[in-house]
C-alpha cells in the first residue's frame, strides 16, 4: 500500500504519541501496585498485554510509515493475516514439530537426566564419570548433531526428538545433582536420627529441597526444545514441520509466512514456559521465592 509523505509521517506521529501514552499508563499502573495490593495481580497481567501491544504498535507504525520493504520486515496486520489464511498449514506444521518432536523429546529429556541425577547421588564413582559425559554431550552442536540423528532415525519427527532429548538432558542432569544436594547436614542428620532410609530421606526431605532446582532446568529445556526441534528440521524433515515451513518460505521469499511460524513457536514456547512456572508456584509455594510472589 502506498502512502505520500505526509500521510507516513502523521503514521509516525501518531505511534510514537501511542508509546509515550502506553509508557506513562504502564508506570502508572506500576505506581498503583507499590500502594495498593490489589493492583498486584490485575498489574501481573496488565502491565506485559500493554507493553506488547505497545511493542505491536511501533511495528506496524513504523514500518508502514518508513515504508519498509516487506521482504525486509513486514508488519504485524500482514503476518496476521497470513496466520488466519494459513491456519491448516500453521497447525500442520504445529503437530509435527511441537506435539511429537518437542513434548516427547522433552519428558524423555528431562526424565533421563532426572534419573541420571538420582543414580549419580547414590553413586560417587558415576558423579566422576558421568558429569563429564554430560558436559560433553551438552557441547555437541547441534548442527553437528542433527544430521546424523536424521540418519538414524529417519526424516520423521524421532529424528527430531533425539535432538531435543540430547539438548535437555545435561541442564536437568546438572540442576538435579545440585538440587540433591542443596539440603543441609543438619536436616540429613536429624533425618538419620529418625532412622530413615535413603529412599525415605530422598523423597521426604531432598526432592523437596531439590524442586526450586529441578523447575528451574524444566523452564530452561522448555525452550531449548522447540530451539532444537525447529534447528533439526532444517536438515531433512517431511514437508510439513515449523523449522522445514521456515527454511523452504524463506527460500521462496514469502517473508510473511516465515514471521506467522516464528509467531506461533514463539506462542507455543510462551505458553509452555508459562504452565511450568505456573506448575511450579503450586508445587513449591513453599519456596521464599513463591511466598514472595502474591
Amino acid at each position: 500500500m502506498n502512502y505520500s509523505a505526509a500521510t507516513n509521517w502523521i503514521i509516525i506521529i501518531i505511534t510514537i504519541i501511542f508509546w509515550l501514552f502506553a509508557w506513562l499508563f504502564n508506570n502508572w499502573l506500576v505506581a498503583r501496585e507499590t500502594k495498593f495490593s490489589k493492583f498486584q495481580t490485575v498489574n501481573f497481567f496488565l502491565v506485559p498485554l500493554i507493553f506488547g501491544i505497545t511493542l505491536l504498535v511501533i511495528w506496524e507504525g513504523f514500518t508502514r510509515g518508513f515504508n519498509v520493504p516487506h521482504v525486509l520486515l513486514p508488519p504485524p496486520s500482514m503476518i496476521w493475516e497470513r496466520i488466519i489464511n494459513s491456519s491448516d498449514i500453521l497447525w500442520l506444521d504445529f503437530k509435527q514439530t511441537f506435539l511429537k518432536a518437542v513434548l516427547i523429546g522433552y519428558a524423555l529429556g528431562c526424565g533421563a537426566g532426572f534419573l541420571v541425577a538420582i543414580a549419580i547421588d547414590r553413586s560417587p564413582f558415576l558423579q566422576r564419570g558421568l558429569l563429564p559425559l554430560g558436559n560433553f554431550v551438552s557441547a555437541l552442536p547441534i548442527v553437528g548433531v542433527a544430521p546424523i540423528m536424521v540418519m538414524w532415525f529417519g526424516f520423521d519427527w524421532p529424528s527430531k526428538a533425539a535432538v531435543v532429548i540430547i539438548m535437555t538432558f545435561f541442564p536437568m542432569l546438572v540442576n538435579s545433582v545440585s538440587g540433591l544436594a542443596a539440603s543441609s547436614n543438619m536436616e540429613r542428620d536429624l533425618m538419620r536420627t529418625y532412622a530413615s532410609s535413603y529412599w525415605q530421606t530422598l523423597f521426604k526431605l531432598r526432592l523437596p529441597a531439590a524442586m526450586p532446582f529441578i523447575f528451574n532446568a524444566l523452564k530452561i529445556n522448555s525452550t531449548l526444545a522447540l530451539i532444537g526441534a525447529i534447528v533439526a528440521e532444517f536438515f531433512g524433515t517431511p514437508i510439513y514441520g515449523m523449522g522445514f515451513r521456515i527454511s523452504t518460505e524463506v527460500g521462496r521469499m514469502n517473508i510473511d509466512m516465515v514471521w506467522a511460524e516464528i509467531a506461533m513457536a514463539a506462542l507455543a514456547g510462551s505458553l509452555f514456559y508459562g504452565a511450568i512456572a505456573l506448575l511450579e508456584r503450586k508445587i513449591t509455594f513453599w519456596h521464599p521465592s513463591i511466598r514472595g510472589v502474591r
